[in-house]
């Protein structure tokens, strides 16, 4: 049997339906709207005065404008920034999230099957933030260009390099390059940047990939010589600086980067206001210049923009930690 409903029935039922399609729609559309509806937080793996720390604070102020709620960065530095990066990963209040390095989002289980978070399962990409070459350095009077490399492979074992830690992105890119130079000089790792600089300085080390912005200080009043960025060509960030290609190694692309990641159960409208909201911060003059200044040059993606970023990372730092057999 066929039911038909009269002219005013139909309008009736379409009237019902629409009433409660609205009831279940609205309060979602105003949950959406009122989030955050309390201070949101950017963890930080790092100390205090630390780069990831600067770029933080930097985007703290603009953003809590912007969301009309305040924003507070609390440090929890510890394991190159793994401790932070977990307890992002475990936050389920809606109003944590993250700053965070290379490592953190791409190939830190890869390194250390121990590590408590998995980067690609339990945090969601917003933004990348900034990008920047490493600088590779080496004591002043070093010879430059491919005469540095040409002594390097002279010299064999017989060089070291310093780095910041094992499995960091200075330590990879070198082992990269030694594979992509022909060279081969010994690994010593320190507790950070400022004791590897310490040691070019004093000629322990013969070479090290530093960032720009503490690479330069050095390298602009004579302290080191600064043979060339890891960028395919010359970089906006050190324009003076020639690539490493153009001393004869070919096919070494390296960036630092830092960029804002999300737990997994952030809802998807809250992750995509946040990453157009940092987008226009980055590039807005003031802050570009800021950040610019920091030694980086700004990107501000969108969460498929920086997905993509972490999937060609990952795929290429994981095959230097297979060949090399890399393990913190």
């Amino acid at each position: 049997m066929t039911l038909k409903l009269t002219a005013p029935t139909r309008r009736h039922a379409l009237a019902t339906a629409a009433g409660l399609l609205a009831a279940t729609v609205l309060p979602t559309a105003q949950a959406q709207a009122t989030w955050p509806n309390r201070p949101l937080k950017i963890v930080v793996g790092f100390p205090g005065g630390s780069s990831p720390d600067l770029m933080a604070r930097l985007l703290a102020e603009p953003l809590s404008q912007a969301l009309g709620q305040p924003v507070v960065v609390e440090n929890r530095p510890g394991a190159g920034g793994n401790i932070a990066a977990a307890q992002v990963a475990r936050a389920t209040d809606d109003h944590t999230i993250g700053l965070m390095i290379n490592g953190n989002m791409t190939i830190a289980k890869i390194l250390n099957p121990d590590t408590t978070y998995d980067p690609i399962k339990d945090l969601t990409p917003v933004s990348l933030i900034a990008v920047a070459p490493l600088v590779l350095c080496a004591p002043t009077g070093s010879p430059s260009g491919a005469a540095f490399f040409a002594a390097a492979k002279q010299s064999g074992t017989s060089w070291n390099y310093g780095t910041p830690g094992v499995g960091t992105v200075a330590h990879l890119g070198m082992e990269l390059l030694k594979s992509r130079a022909g060279i081969a000089p010994v690994h010593v790792p320190y507790p950070g940047n400022p004791q590897v600089i310490t040691a070019l300085l004093g000629n322990q080390i013969q070479m090290s990939m530093l960032p720009p912005g503490l690479a330069m200080a050095q390298v602009r009043a004579g302290k080191l010589s600064a043979i060339g960025v890891t960028s395919a060509g010359r970089s906006s960030v050190v324009p003076e600086l020639p690539s490493l290609s153009e001393a004869g190694v070919q096919n070494l692309q390296l960036e630092i980067w830092n960029a804002v990641a999300a737990p997994s159960s952030l809802p998807k409208a809250h992750v995509n206001r946040l990453a157009a909201l940092l987008t226009d911060i980055v590039r807005r003059d003031d802050i570009r210049q800021k950040i610019f200044a920091q030694g980086w040059q700004v990107a501000g993606t969108s969460p498929e923009g920086l997905r993509r970023r972490i999937e060609s990372d990952t795929a290429t730092m994981a095959d230097v930690i297979q060949r090399n057999n890399i393990r913190p």
